[in-house]
């Protein structure tokens, strides 16, 4: 009888990819429920910015590129944001995280396909609501222009996969305290404004600016809206990218020591 170890890995990778896929369909319910929540950021932003760029452009936006903008970014954050701290900081503290540490399988490419899954559903749910957007601001995209290379499905790649390096790193402080919850929520303040998830990363203050730009919230959505948009293009988007490379090496460097440091913090107990 074969083992689990004589298993390719590929076929491993599958199967566990297929379970939390089908988990990610049985919830898809809620899974609408957050998706309404961003329409509502899709629907009253492109109309502040547009009506504010009708005067002339902004930092280079006119009207149709702000709400192709902001209609990208939301698009393209349903697949590259990742969010699954929550998950693994709760399994922690109610003692179910021990069951990971006995499956037969890196840890990392366990959290890595469970990510992926839903990270591939969201977008498919959100379809139909993106495409009722596009009916209702067709009237703004008509001038609105954009880039389909290469680099751009490469950036939102690199993107998806900073993300989940944030991710990974931010995990491990679960390990450490039980009050990792708070600081998951104060993550989200600088992802909003740095990632050019609430206005563009160009609109900032150059202090601003200058700061997304040596953080990697803005290497996950914002460099893969700017190369779709055209705003990146050529050397100025491949330099971009080496930048999405060098943050998910050296973020995993630091997860995998919060990881193996963590775990002689965690005692398992549950609550």
């Amino acid at each position: 009888m074969a083992t689990a170890a004589r298993y390719p890995i590929w076929r491993k990778w599958s199967a566990l990819f297929g379970i939390y896929f089908q988990d990610g369909l049985a919830y898809r319910a809620s899974g609408i429920i957050w998706i309404l929540t961003d329409v509502t950021q899709a629907v009253t932003m492109p109309l502040v910015m547009s009506a504010a760029a009708k005067g002339g452009p902004i930092a280079g936006y006119s009207p149709s590129q702000f709400v192709l903008y902001y209609l990208s970014t939301l698009l393209l954050s349903g697949f590259i944001t990742s969010h699954f701290m929550w998950d693994l900081a709760m399994e922690v503290k109610e003692g179910q995280f021990s069951t990971q540490l006995l499956r037969p399988m890196n840890f990392f490419q366990t959290c890595f396909l469970r990510n992926l899954a839903w990270r591939i559903i969201r977008p498919a749910l959100f379809l139909p609501f993106f495409l009722v957007l596009l009916w209702a601001y067709q009237g703004y995209l008509g001038q609105a222009s954009y880039s389909l290379g290469w680099e751009t499905f490469a950036a939102v790649a690199l993107g998806h996969l900073v993300s989940f390096s944030v991710m990974m790193a931010l995990s491990c402080i679960a390990l450490w305290t039980q009050e990792a919850m708070t600081i998951f929520e104060l993550y989200y303040i600088p992802l909003l404004f740095l990632s050019g998830q609430i206005f563009p990363v160009s609109l900032l203050p150059t202090w601003a600016t200058n700061l997304a730009h040596w953080m990697p919230f803005y290497y996950t959505t914002g460099v893969p809206t700017e190369i779709l948009l055209g705003r990146l293009s050529g050397l100025a988007a491949h330099q971009v990218m080496g930048i999405q490379l060098l943050w998910i090496a050296g973020l995993l460097m630091v997860a995998t020591w919060g990881w193996r440091r963590g775990l002689r913090h965690y005692a398992g107990t549950g609550m």
